[in-house]
């Protein structure tokens, strides 16, 4: 029992990287955000987080074949999403300003949707299905617990982040779309080329 929780808190901290990372951009995007918003950002990317070990899980366990077909396209699906979406963040920042309400002159402070959101969760978790090889020989109840771990670990460092982001946020005004959108589109090539 021990040796899977000390497991899924390695392995949590290490997958909750790139959530951070995302959730502080998220929070350079939006430095007014609510806390009850932060949360609920930080519990999407949570909840994906703890969902695809678990997906990796029964693939690997049951269908073992169609993982092996899976694997290869996440890197890809990382990359496009989250360039798709760090595109969008940077355009929206270089480009002109077209609200009223700012942070700053012609800082637009943009709201992120739930479209956005569940794109960001499904590209910085779907790693984490590969996972799915590494407690293939849990049973079933440990592996939610290691997914548990890893889902709690995660809510924690990306309130963090969104915390970190407010902050710097503030103070960067109309800079941090551009900032947050290149952490975006970085990431996704962290992701691409290192995993």
């Amino acid at each position: 029992m021990l040796k899977i929780i000390i497991n899924g808190c390695m392995l949590g901290f290490g997958l909750a990287m790139d959530a951070f990372s995302v959730s502080l951009a998220n929070g350079l995007n939006e430095p007014r955000m609510s806390k009850n918003k932060a949360v609920g950002i930080a519990g999407v990317f949570a909840v994906f987080q703890g969902i695809m070990p678990i997906i990796g899980w029964l693939l690997v366990t049951k269908l073992r074949s169609l993982f092996d077909v899976i694997e290869g396209y996440i890197p890809w699906a990382a990359l496009i999403l989250l360039v798709f979406i760090g595109g969008k963040m940077l355009y929206e920042g270089i480009g002109p300003c077209e609200c009223e309400d700012t942070v700053s002159p012609c800082g637009c402070e943009k709201s992120i949707t739930v479209t956005a959101l569940m794109i960001q969760g499904l590209a910085t978790s779907i790693d984490a299905l590969s996972v799915g090889l590494t407690i293939s020989d849990l049973s079933f109840p440990e592996a939610l617990l290691e997914a548990g771990i890893i889902s709690v670990l995660t809510m924690f460092i990306c309130i963090a982040g969104i915390a970190l982001g407010k902050k710097f946020g503030t103070k960067l005004a109309g800079k941090a779309s551009i900032l947050g959108g290149a952490v975006l589109v970085l990431i996704g090539f962290k992701i691409f080329f290192f995993g």
